[in-house]
């Protein structure tokens, strides 16, 4: 067994020392967690809801706790902390509700009568990103739990701190020893094996594409199911006839958030040519107004990176000889500080076009809906993105146009939990969130039963 040092990103201070788990730890896990998963899928629907709706009121008790792990291990502003807390929250009373609801059908057919079933897969693996450690872990284990299954958990190496008392939270409120394991360790011991282990029956992963695509050809081994939540590069579209002051005022929010340490980061802005010298001086303001800082103050809006060889690869992106336009300002000192930058790169340039997960934005003028919808399309991605526009036929027109899975019409909204999540060409596989989510951590099995012919009436 290894551990790792997890240090703070804005102070770069050693927090504590976690403790990696390694292969024969993840069997025993695995093991442990099939024992539960047997006692769990056998509970009455409505107490697995009430034992979610428990596991959601401890979290809730714990939200000043979570949020403070993260602003820790994370960098993550306060406020935006403690909305990601919430979030786990209330990710768990939504799919609370789902064990009372996963009814399957009954099927009209000749001769009997014809049932399906929604059975839990067992043992479901779940691999989480460094960069929202907490509520994209609830996006694996709550719908998984609720469908009857039990889940094994690895969160990122940098970022364990939240998952890991996410984990002790559950025992706390009740739920059975084992049904949710969390194993900090390394991907190539413990996310390796969830792949290879024959009783993980699924494996949810999120993070980049490079590694999505080796959980994807591991699994088919054992033809093993998969939910991939992978890269992105996504678009921001600003036509003429659009709020620009708004949409200038905004764009900084879509990319910039949590250091644009985010798959959904709008970090390519296109604006009409026409529009294209307006927006950028509305844009430049809007940039040096962003607030980067001490993550533990309540005025701040951006942190640090997240880890000093985060900082180096984002970096490579900004060589001395690049094309900013503007950048806004980061504090100076120990932390792994990146100012909000401005390139005005050209379609070919490796900013424009690699996913720099990094607080660096491209800006580049179209010329008409056609050349919005080509540049927007050029891409391995297609996870998020925004359309500015005024003109309703407009919006349509260009949303399915855009090949995304998540896009939104004069705003930056891409996840809630209510609506399905998910990515179209290289940014992954599956669904994530929405009503539907527990199916996709379930097997529909269908059942006929035969009724025998009337034989005759009694009289």
């Amino acid at each position: 067994m290894t551990s790792c040092e997890v240090i703070n990103p804005a102070t770069e201070e050693v927090l504590r020392t976690v403790e990696f788990v390694d292969v024969e730890g993840v069997d025993d896990a695995v093991a442990r967690a099939a024992s539960a998963q047997r006692t769990w899928a056998r509970l009455a629907p409505a107490d697995r809801a009430a034992a979610l709706r428990s596991f959601a009121a401890v979290v809730d008790a714990h939200i000043d706790e979570l949020a403070a792990l993260e602003v820790a291990n994370s960098g993550h502003p306060i406020g935006n902390a403690e909305w990601e807390a919430g979030h786990v929250r209330d990710v768990l009373q939504y799919y609370a509700a789902a064990p009372e609801r996963l009814s399957g059908k009954q099927i009209p057919v000749a001769g009997g009568l014809d049932v399906t079933f929604n059975e839990p897969l067992g043992v479901v693996g779940v691999i989480t990103p460094w960069n929202f450690p907490m509520t994209i872990a609830a996006w694996g284990f709550a719908p998984a739990l609720a469908a009857g299954n039990a889940v094994v958990l690895k969160p990122a190496e940098w970022t364990p701190l939240t998952s890991v008392r996410l984990g002790e939270l559950a025992v706390e409120a009740g739920l059975p020893e084992g049904l949710l394991s969390v194993l900090p360790g390394r991907g190539s011991v413990v996310g390796e094996r969830f792949v290879t282990h024959p009783a993980v029956r699924k494996v949810v992963f999120t993070g980049s594409t490079a590694t999505g695509t080796r959980v994807m050809a591991g699994a088919a081994a054992q033809v093993k199911r998969v939910t991939l939540e992978l890269g992105g590069k996504s678009a921001n579209i600003v036509f003429d006839d659009c709020d620009l002051e708004k949409a200038a005022a905004t764009a900084p929010y879509g990319v910039f958030d949590n250091a644009g340490q985010d798959c959904c980061a709008r970090s390519r802005i296109l604006v009409q040519r026409n529009v294209y010298d307006r927006f950028m001086e509305l844009l430049e303001p809007a940039v040096k107004g962003v607030v980067v800082g001490d993550p533990a103050s309540r005025d701040t809006e951006m942190g640090p990176l997240v880890s000093k060889a985060h900082w180096e690869k984002v970096s490579s992106f900004v060589p001395d000889d690049a094309p900013v336009a503007f950048r806004g300002e980061a504090p100076a000192g120990r932390g792994y500080w990146f100012a909000p930058t401005v390139l005005t790169a050209q379609r070919a340039d490796r900013a424009f076009t690699e996913e720099i997960f990094g607080p660096v934005v491209t800006v580049l003028p179209f010329d008409d809906e056609a050349d919005a919808i080509a540049i927007a399309n050029d891409t391995a991605y297609g996870l998020s993105g925004s359309i500015w526009t005024d003109n309703l036929s407009r919006a349509l027109r260009v949303s399915r146009a855009v090949e995304a899975g998540n896009l939104s019409v004069n705003s930056h909204s891409s996840v809630r939990y209510t609506t399905p999540f998910g990515g179209f060409k290289q940014s992954g596989l599956g669904r994530e969130l929405g009503p539907d989510a527990p199916l996709s951590f379930t097997e529909t099995k269908n059942v006929f039963i035969a009724v025998a012919e009337s034989i005759g009436e009694n009289s």
